[in-house]
């Protein structure tokens, strides 16, 4: 992984052309091809399959999404899977209420959601399974400035409307070396219910609670700054003005700067391997089901190798569906994501971090249980 003061990552033009993508629903051709040691029900290794399977929610997973179509176009040709990337909070609402088959989100249900997933799903509950890990950026637009050091208390500074203007102390303390110029800063910050903002606002919570007051939520908690829809709008709007600081998939970065964080003693910068490293150093959150892998991200982590603001992104279902075709297409469906392949296509697309072999096996598990009443 890359640390150190102001580093700079050549994955950032990796997702220039994977913004395109962010403009609706998107159709995947598919569902099947699963992994070694994975179900065979449903006609999963290959055809057989037909019928059409609808899922919403994040955003930020929508160019693994269409690496996923890239694999399975041509296994289940006779299957259609469209997701509407409306946001994480819009997909758990659209799923718990009956409107799709899954979800996806950037954040697990809570506490309210899982006792309203039992009158969706019934006494089997519901699986939450990691597909999707990737660090969230803290990405900036400041000519001049190429290289961005920030601390947790100075990123909660900026966010929570205290510091103001780029030559503020705070900024200038991270940065001793740098010609930070007198511009206003403008936060932007999500308008949409995103799993993104409620792992960003649990990272300030947890690691500068005294400059960050608010609880992590969601929907972003105070007034001020710029508001945009989607992954895309915050990119967009970062990209669009000037001296403007907002948080993203890293992936989906583009050029803007990206500043490297405070971890312990060093800065860190966001990387696939930093991400994937904090989530095997974290633990699963106590008292859920046995197909619930939802985890409770060590944010406070003091490691270099590892880099806190990260988003856990799941698959979303029930366990049992009330018809087998549904159950048959959500296994296949979910199989191959969680599978090497699956999640192989997904980081060379999207900068993900694959799941560890360790996590697969028990996201395997769960997708086998998947059955209908």
């Amino acid at each position: 992984m890359s640390r150190g003061t102001g580093l700079k990552l050549s994955t950032r033009t990796r997702a220039t052309t994977l913004t395109l993508a962010l403009a609706g629903t998107l159709a995947l051709s598919a569902c099947g091809a699963a992994n070694e040691g994975g179900n065979t029900g449903g006609g999963a290794d290959g055809g057989g399959l037909s019928g059409d399977l609808n899922g919403a929610g994040s955003s930020a997973q929508q160019a693994a999404m269409q690496a996923w179509q890239a694999g399975f176009s041509s296994v289940q040709p006779d299957v259609t899977v469209n997701y509407d990337p409306v946001g994480s909070g819009g997909g758990r609402e659209q799923f718990l209420s009956g409107g799709v088959d899954f979800a996806g989100s950037d954040a697990p249900l809570d506490d309210a959601e899982l006792t309203q997933s039992e009158e969706r799903c019934g006494t089997s509950g519901v699986f939450e399974l990691p597909n999707y890990i990737s660090a969230i950026a803290v990405v900036y637009n400041l000519p001049g400035v190429d290289e961005l050091n920030l601390k947790p208390a100075t990123i909660a500074g900026i966010f929570s409307g205290a510091i103001t203007t780029w030559s503020d102390p705070a900024i200038a303390a991270d940065n001793p070396d740098a010609q930070l110029p007198s511009t206003a800063i403008t936060a932007v910050h999500r308008s949409d219910d995103s799993g993104t903002t409620k792992n960003f606002t649990e990272y300030l919570s947890k690691t500068a609670g005294d400059v960050w007051t608010y609880e992590p939520d969601g929907e972003w908690p105070l007034p001020g700054g710029e508001a945009a829809n989607g992954t895309s709008g915050v990119v967009a709007a970062v990209t669009g003005g000037e001296g403007t600081i907002g948080y993203a998939d890293e992936s989906q970065a583009g050029d803007l700067g990206i500043a490297t964080i405070g971890v312990g003693e060093e800065f860190v910068a966001p990387s696939p391997e930093a991400a994937a490293k904090v989530v095997e150093g974290s633990e699963l959150i106590p008292g859920r089901g046995e197909n619930d892998l939802a985890y409770e991200i060590n944010r406070e982590t003091t490691s270099a190798d590892e880099y806190p603001i990260v988003l856990v992104s799941y698959l979303i279902g029930c366990v049992q569906y009330d018809d087998q075709e549904t159950a048959d297409l959500v296994k296949a469906f979910t199989d191959y994501v969680i599978s090497e392949d699956g999640q192989q296509a997904a980081a060379e697309a999207a900068g993900s971090a694959p799941l560890s072999d360790s996590l697969r096996e028990k996201a395997q598990s769960a997708v086998d249980a998947i059955t209908a009443a």
